[in-house]
């Protein structure tokens, strides 16, 4: 299973999202570290909707997407940007 996939499965799972979008960002960082070619799974951004997230501010629902994450984080995964909102709330995708 692909990164992306798993991380993918693993929002699903835990948050049930109305919208979600995990993006491979990893050939926008060409360059950025020696020897990285920008080719693999090391930047994602993930953006995504779920009732989950009612009620908690921006910072919880960072810590709690991390939280889940943490294995993908510790290893493999370079970056993450993340995009959370609650149902109704104003998204820039």
């Amino acid at each position: 299973m692909s990164i992306q996939s798993a991380i993918e499965t693993k929002l699903t799972e835990a948050f049930s999202p109305e919208r979600l979008a995990v993006i491979n960002e990893s050939h926008l960082h060409a360059g950025h570290q020696e020897h990285f070619d920008g080719t693999g799974e090391t930047h994602f951004r993930v953006r995504i909707v779920a009732g989950a997230f009612s009620g908690m501010n921006r910072l919880a629902r960072h810590r709690a997407v991390n939280d889940l994450l943490a294995e993908e984080l510790k290893d493999t995964v370079h970056a993450l940007a993340i995009e959370p909102a609650a149902p109704g709330e104003p998204t820039r995708w």
